[in-house]
């Protein structure tokens, strides 16, 4: 009996995405649009350490592949100082980040880039390639609070 190709079918989702992926040579998962992330435990969420922090100096990068910023941040008594490294120049001058509360990784293992090690992750909205906006929250809250 004949059917109608498997892309033609109402619904089929997997048929859909396989003709998109063919069509624009999608070779991994990650080069998908709009395809999530597999999925983690609350576990595995609660793992990641993530704390407000106050950008305390922010100079230009030279020596970063992209165009970046070296942060100094102070998440507060229990941490203390930390080294970022953020490609965040498109829409800020370091003279506008001193000051400015940022949310960061404190976990994960320092980092080399170039001549500097990156010790937190700082983190923002990815709008396109080097176009980041910063996370941040929308008032005071004391330094080196945790995020969940």
């Amino acid at each position: 009996m004949w059917e109608w190709p498997a892309r033609w079918r109402r619904g089929n989702a997997r048929a859909n995405l396989l003709t998109h992926v063919r069509a624009v040579g999608v070779t991994s998962k990650g080069d998908i649009p709009g395809r999530f992330m597999d999925q983690i435990s609350y576990n595995d969420f609660a793992r990641i350490d993530i704390r407000v922090g106050r950008v305390v100096s922010a100079d230009e990068f030279p020596h970063a592949r992209k165009p970046a910023y070296r942060l100094r941040i102070d998440f507060g008594p229990e941490l203390g100082l930390k080294h970022s490294s953020a490609q965040i120049t498109k829409y800020y001058d370091p003279t506008d980040l001193v000051g400015k509360l940022v949310l960061a990784v404190v976990n994960f293992p320092p980092r080399q880039i170039a001549n500097f090690f990156s010790e937190v992750l700082t983190l923002g909205v990815i709008l396109g390639e080097g176009d980041i906006c910063l996370v941040h929250p929308d008032r005071d809250v004391p330094l080196g609070s945790p995020i969940r």
